[in-house]
């Protein structure tokens, strides 16, 4: 297997090479204003390990695939372009109101209840652009009025007047019936062909969000269109790159789905927070693989800490709807939190309650933190990270970044020493001790609100970042494993590259498998077969669009249900693909029932109130070869053996302990599997550092993976 796998971050471009047997990781900061310059920069570290030319690689590989948060940071930092929204007439204020919870999307509990300080976030699309056209459509899709083409035509011209670069399209009930939407489309297009200078490109909501909902099927096709022009030119950018560099195949894009398609079949929107999702993806590969059991995994780069649960080695949690910066959703994602919290995120003082504050606004890779010496003046927690003894200022990401200590001492001291009256050192430890504590408070209150205690799970720690801060954040959470799993530093990346390629398709609907009023069930099988047939041939077509053989194409089967009238569903996942007769059906209820027994505990079934399936999706998929890790269970206590002498010591400074410690220092690259190290102690890799803090011991295990393995001593902060 030759391949090569990208994570573009806000700080860090990771890259993960696999050239036969060999595996290589390498790092270069991500660059803005030109993504193909801090892949080529990566890619080129790669090329030096292998003594090969960037073109020889690329000629070779089996594919390319890209991850990347570039969407995320154009949606909130409100970079898009002007949006013209055309809606079924009477409708036009459908995504100004947002249902009346606008002002509370995306902010934490505390926000939400903060009610006299609410504030909406700034419309993606204004109140003036969004046009009623005379149109409509019953809730079967059913016509009720023809569409009335010159209304469109006079309206998209009002739009395009008014500065629209944008056309989206969110009639009602187009998920049924697309006709009309389609038409729109057509009139766009013979308005505004594609070969003139004038044209504009159009999205049609159901074409991005194939569920009903008209206010949140409205937001993802905005968000799409709003993301559509800047990740068209970023990834577009990549991909001529590539193709000056003699590589010839589709360039694949990750999908916060889970999966991955070329670029050609993509929208904006499943890009979102597609870097995340990769890692909690090569979270699950290594769960199963390893029989790890629960993992959360956790993600600390150099803008933000993700967190991903992977429960019984192997099942991940998906958000239906989710919230995207401040706007509800209708896509499937894989279910993630992310905290601004990372080795980026700013220090400052916070007058009200007289400590420090951490994050989330972040320093980026350009200036970057003080200590970069690019021109950044606000104290980071790398720069507290550097102080505190943990960071080789010579040997930071292998010697490419070196660091100036200077920068960062007059940066804390400047931001913090005056107002806490304390050392730098002190200050250093407080940035520490805050952003830890950040972090585990997250992960705790993501854990207990799914049920699950934090005892119970290991913690994955990776990332360029997460193995430096692991031990703290455990340790406030009483977690006593950690794992920093093999190429911890670009793990986002190996999970790009273990991805299938994958796509999604649903239908939303209103299909009474138990009406408890008549006792009659379901027996329309040929409209239910009829549908999932109808979206395993999109899925299928989808995938035969970008080679993939018709032999090698799967297809799961999953049905969003519900009791009666109850707002809560349950999405069922069903082996068998049609019905024939009552007891396929019955298969299916049966299903349900021992999911949501499940869910909401054995005895809360409600049948008596009905049954009925609200959606129905089909995950079609191909599989690819993925990277195999080997057993990377720690080695039993009596066969661990003693660390070779270090080859330095540093003088660190530890949270909960006043004195500095002389800490020893070894090299990952010298410590064989089964080496044990008692904290506190510095384990150093081009790419990262682990950091052991008092209290923990280091396993090294195989195939470069550790383990942080807490002592029965250790003394648990709270």
């Amino acid at each position: 297997m030759k391949r090569v796998s990208v994570d573009i971050g806000g700080t860090f471009t990771d890259c993960f090479v696999v050239w036969g047997q060999q595996y290589i990781e390498t790092k270069a900061l991500t660059t803005h204003h030109n993504l193909a310059m801090g892949f080529n920069e990566a890619l080129g570290k790669a090329c030096s390990v292998l003594g090969l030319e960037l073109e020889q690689i690329l000629q070779s590989v089996d594919s390319v695939r890209y991850a990347t948060t570039l969407g995320t940071n154009a949606l909130i930092e409100h970079k898009g372009p002007k949006i013209g929204m055309l809606v079924t007439a009477g409708y036009e204020a459908t995504v100004p109101l947002s249902r009346a919870r606008g002002y509370g999307e995306g902010l934490d509990n505390l926000g939400q209840q903060d009610m006299p300080n609410a504030q909406r976030p700034d419309p993606l699309v204004e109140p003036h652009m969004i046009r009623g056209i005379r149109e409509r459509l019953d809730f079967q899709g059913e016509l009720v009025m023809p569409l009335d083409e010159e209304d469109v035509r006079r309206q998209l011209r009002e739009l395009v007047d008014r500065g629209a670069q944008i056309i989206v399209v969110a009639l009602v009930n187009a998920v049924v019936n697309p006709e009309h939407e389609q038409r729109i489309e057509e009139i766009v297009l013979e308005e505004y062909p594609s070969h003139l200078l004038g044209a504009i490109p159009v999205i049609l909501s159901h074409q991005v969000a194939g569920r009903k909902g008209e206010y949140v099927r409205a937001t993802s096709a905005i968000v799409d269109g709003y993301l559509h022009s800047t990740m068209y030119h970023a990834l577009s950018a990549l991909e001529q790159n590539l193709r000056t560099h003699k590589y010839d195949k589709p360039m694949l894009v990750i999908h916060n789905s889970g999966g991955m398609a070329q670029l050609n079949s993509t929208d904006a929107l499943q890009t979102i927070h597609s870097g995340p999702v990769s890692g909690i993806g090569a979270s699950e590969h290594l769960a199963m693989q390893a029989s790890l059991g629960n993992v959360v995994a956790t993600d600390m780069g150099g803008t933000s800490y993700d967190i991903g649960i992977v429960v019984e080695g192997g099942v991940k949690h998906y958000d239906f709807n989710p919230v995207i910066d401040r706007w509800l959703v209708s896509v499937p994602m894989v279910h993630l939190v992310t905290l601004g919290a990372g080795g980026g995120s700013i220090a400052s003082y916070d007058r009200m309650y007289k400590t420090v504050k951490c994050g989330p606004e972040s320093a980026g890779s350009d200036p970057g933190p003080a200590c970069y010496d690019r021109g950044g003046l606000r104290p980071t927690v790398t720069d507290a990270d550097l102080l505190l003894g943990y960071l080789d200022a010579a040997n930071y990401a292998g010697g490419s970044i070196p660091l100036n200590p200077r920068r960062a001492k007059a940066a804390i001291e400047d931001a913090l020493c005056d107002e806490l009256d304390c050392s730098v050192v002190e200050a250093a430890k407080l940035i520490r001790e805050k952003v830890d504590d950040n972090m585990a408070n997250g992960l705790f209150t993501e854990l207990r609100a799914r049920g699950y205690d934090p005892k119970d799970f290991t913690m994955l720690a990776y990332g360029g970042n997460g193995p430096l801060h692991c031990c703290g954040i455990a340790q406030n959470l009483n977690i006593d494993r950690i794992l920093a799993p093999p190429l911890s530093s670009v793990f986002s990346a190996v999970g790009a590259g273990n991805m299938h390629q994958l796509h999604i398709h649903e239908q939303s609907l209103y299909m009474v498998l138990y009406d408890s009023n008549t006792r009659h069930i379901f027996d329309d099988y040929d409209r239910f077969n009829t549908i999932v047939a109808e979206l395993k041939e999109k899925g299928r077509q989808d995938l035969l669009r970008q080679g993939v053989p018709l032999e090698d194409i799967h297809h799961d089967l999953e049905l969003d249900m519900r009791y009666g009238n109850q707002l809560v569903q349950t999405t069922a996942v069903i082996p068998k693909h049609e019905v024939f007769g009552p007891g396929d059906v019955l298969s299916i209820i049966s299903q349900f029932s021992a999911d949501y027994g499940k869910r909401f505990g054995e005895g809360s079934q409600a049948p008596e109130a009905g049954i009925r399936i609200n959606t129905i999706r089909v995950a079609s998929y191909a599989r690819h070869e993925t990277v195999q890790f080997e057993d990377i269970k720690p080695v039993p206590k009596p066969e661990r053996t003693a660390p070779p002498a270090p080859s330095s010591h540093r003088t660190c400074h530890f949270v909960g302990h006043d004195g500095p410690f002389e800490t020893p220092v070894w090299a990952r690259k010298d410590l064989e599997p089964g080496i044990e190290i008692a904290g506190p102690a510095i384990v150093a890799s081009e790419v990262t550092t682990f950091l052991v803090n008092p209290g923990w011991t280091y396993v090294t295990a195989k195939q470069g993976a550790s383990w942080f393995l807490r002592n029965e001593s250790a003394v648990t902060r709270h």
